[in-house]
């Protein structure tokens, strides 16, 4: 009876192994991919892919992203500067004041977006914002990201908020301390990670977002935005360049559709490995 006990637990393991593989070949594959087609790409333009505007379509000259990396570096600052307080805030709201009606409005509001197709949020700012600006803007697509992040924020936020124990507080309230300082000093301090965990996992999602930047910065391929009143203006973003140049029959804006896909998943793996070192410097 023991050997065959071992010999089901020795199946169960081989089985859950072997699926454990079909489950992650796929995204191995993916980037085996983008890493040899993209890297290609890299070798053959240099440091002036990163830097250069892209060639003509057809053009025997490759060209580069340089307008578009620098757009996606001001939207992600933008969205930031907007999403990460209104998702914190948002997240203490929700959590503290559990009770009022108004929060647990926001809590089915920012659950909602979780469902809500992001092209359908870049309609929206077309609708609202482009519309009164009367033309396409990087700080369109920063309000149309801005509203992207806020569900995957607010929700790792507040699950690390939640999972603080209430002795904490107490303790805050214990020795004089106010509301705002054990929510900030206290709670915020002890659920950093979740907080950062939160802030990572919408700034990947945004970064790598297209839907709504289709209705919002208008794909200025040759502007490089280098000031605040350039973010009024329209702009590129890197995903934007790749779903755009991965659908032509051009041979080099393809390539620079591979280039860029590499490019863009060095960016997200970057803000991954990146945070980690940072929350790894937090004390509390």
């Amino acid at each position: 009876m023991r050997d065959w006990r071992r010999v089901k637990e020795r199946i169960f393991l081989a089985v859950t192994s072997i699926l454990a593989m079909v489950a992650v070949a796929p995204l191995f594959h993916i980037i085996a991919s983008v890493a040899i087609r993209g890297g290609g790409v890299l070798y053959r333009a240099g440091l002036d892919f990163l830097t250069s505007q892209p060639a003509p379509p057809g053009s025997s000259m490759l060209g580069g992203i340089g307008p578009a990396l620098l757009g996606t570096l001001w939207l992600a600052l933008l969205t930031s500067a907007i999403g990460i307080p209104l998702s914190v805030l948002t997240a203490v709201f929700i959590v503290e004041f559990k009770d009022h009606p108004l929060a647990r409005l926001a809590k089915v509001f920012t659950s909602s977006l979780l469902e809500i197709p992001t092209v359908l949020i870049g309609m929206l700012v077309f609708l609202t914002i482009v519309s009164m600006m009367g033309h396409y803007s990087l700080l369109a697509g920063s309000i149309a990201l801005a509203i992207v992040m806020l569900p995957y924020t607010v929700s790792y936020v507040e699950r690390a908020m939640e999972e603080v124990p209430r002795t904490y507080r107490e303790a805050g309230y214990s020795i004089g301390m106010t509301r705002s300082q054990v929510v900030f000093d206290v709670v915020m301090g002890i659920a950093r990670r979740g907080v950062a965990a939160g802030v990572v996992i919408g700034l990947a999602k945004i970064v790598s977002e297209t839907a709504p930047l289709l209705f919002t910065i208008g794909s200025a391929r040759s502007s490089y935005p280098m000031s605040m009143k350039d973010v009024f203006e329209p702009g590129d973003a890197v995903p934007l360049l790749i779903f755009q140049f991965a659908q032509t029959p051009y041979q080099n804006w393809q390539d620079l559709a591979w280039g860029a896909a590499l490019i863009l998943t060095v960016i997200v793996l970057a803000l991954f490995a990146a945070m980690k070192l940072i929350v790894r410097e937090v004390h509390l």
